[in-house]
């Protein structure tokens, strides 16, 4: 039986999630997750300032020897570029990092050289294989799950250790936050570190192994489970974060150029996000970012409604952009179409690490210790 459309009455998340639930008052498990975890950061702006302040000299004293003490990522988004901003001003020395997968915008490329040079902040770019990923991508698409955009989030976070690992540096300060992104769909985007999820995609659908993408291996990825080496910071969490003030502040102080929509930096992003999802698995990104705004104050819902009532992509620059992704990946407009056409699919309808059942056991056994050990703490 198909259920009806539903839309939260609080939020603008509705039933294109097939796992929503709704309660008495019509406030869906996301919104209300998002508030009740809120309350872990909820904290008055001066403690979370202390804090931040003796996170910083611990910081500073661990890596004081060192020619880095942190490692940060830049996309030339807002949240990153903005939390370059921060880092400096804390009077941290941060390596960045940055992934070109081959799809950057100019305008990302731009705010990256612009605001680096301006904050004399050294870059380290991790260039992947074209070849290799653009077959990655195809495989992906070929896959028909709505999980293309992770090996880019998975080389990103491989990028990540290795820096860490090469320069002893352990902290790895992130700009994913809270108050912006604290909402999200399990269904629409799942196995960002997954390296067998990934694998046997490609193994199966280009005919070979990967032999130059940085897959992060199951023994390093369950030592960091374990261990928490690295250390992840979400420094923006300890801020009163507010994305329309970061922006006009990176804009008048940095000349930092705004490209549209959240994670529309790259050219695939903004294709995929904005047209493939929502045309063919009808998931529209937007209502997560929109509704997390809501929930912490930034936006009201009816200014989310008018947003999300726009076309997700210029319908006019549909059949332009269709050309240009398919010539890159290098199928023809008909392949691609071809491609879309193909039946949906689920993360689950692939070999993973959750059906792993050496992993998947393991992972069951460790959070039933860390949380009994943290009830007998």
């Amino acid at each position: 039986m198909i259920e009806p459309y539903r839309m939260c009455a609080r939020c603008i998340m509705d039933t294109t999630d097939p796992d929503i639930v709704f309660d008495d008052a019509g406030h869906c498990n996301h919104c209300n997750g998002w508030f009740k975890r809120a309350e872990l950061y909820s904290q008055p702006l001066a403690e979370r300032t202390r804090r931040l302040e003796l996170l910083t000299e611990e910081i500073k004293r661990r890596g004081h020897a060192r020619e880095y003490d942190s490692v940060i990522g830049v996309s030339g988004g807002v949240d990153s570029s903005y939390l370059a901003v921060k880092v400096k001003e804390l009077g941290l020395r941060p390596l960045a990092i940055h992934v070109d997968n081959g799809w950057n915008s100019e305008k990302a490329v731009g705010n990256i050289k612009r605001l680096l040079e301006a904050l004399k902040i050294d870059l380290s770019t991790r260039v992947l294989n074209w070849r290799e990923f653009r077959q990655l991508q195809l495989a992906f698409l070929r896959a028909s799950t709505p999980d293309s955009e992770i090996p880019s989030d998975h080389a990103i976070v491989a990028s990540f250790y290795e820096a860490s690992h090469r320069h002893h540096v352990r902290y790895c300060i992130n700009g994913v936050n809270f108050r912006t992104e604290g909402i999200h769909v399990r269904e629409w985007s799942q196995g960002h570190l997954d390296g067998r999820y990934i694998s046997s995609v490609y193994r199966r659908f280009a005919g070979q192994r990967l032999r130059h993408f940085p897959l992060i291996s199951l023994p390093r990825l369950a030592r960091n489970m374990v261990l928490h080496q690295p250390r992840w910071v979400f420094m923006l969490d300890y801020l009163d974060y507010d994305k329309a003030g970061a922006k006009r502040l990176l804009m008048e102080r940095y000349g930092w150029e705004d490209y549209g929509g959240k994670h529309y930096e790259s050219v695939y992003t903004r294709f995929y996000q904005g047209w493939i999802l929502p045309h063919k698995f009808g998931y529209d990104k937007r209502r997560m970012h929109l509704s997390t705004l809501i929930c912490s104050g930034q936006l009201t819902r009816a200014q989310a409604l008018a947003e999300v009532a726009l076309p997700s992509y210029p319908p006019e620059q549909v059949e332009q952009d269709k050309a240009f992704v398919a010539k890159k990946l290098g199928i023809s407009v008909a392949e691609f179409d071809a491609i879309m056409a193909l039946p949906r699919k689920r993360y689950m309808d692939y070999p993973n690490l959750q059906n792993h059942w050496v992993f998947g056991r393991g992972l069951d056994i460790y959070r039933i210790l860390k949380h009994r050990l943290r009830w007998l703490g």
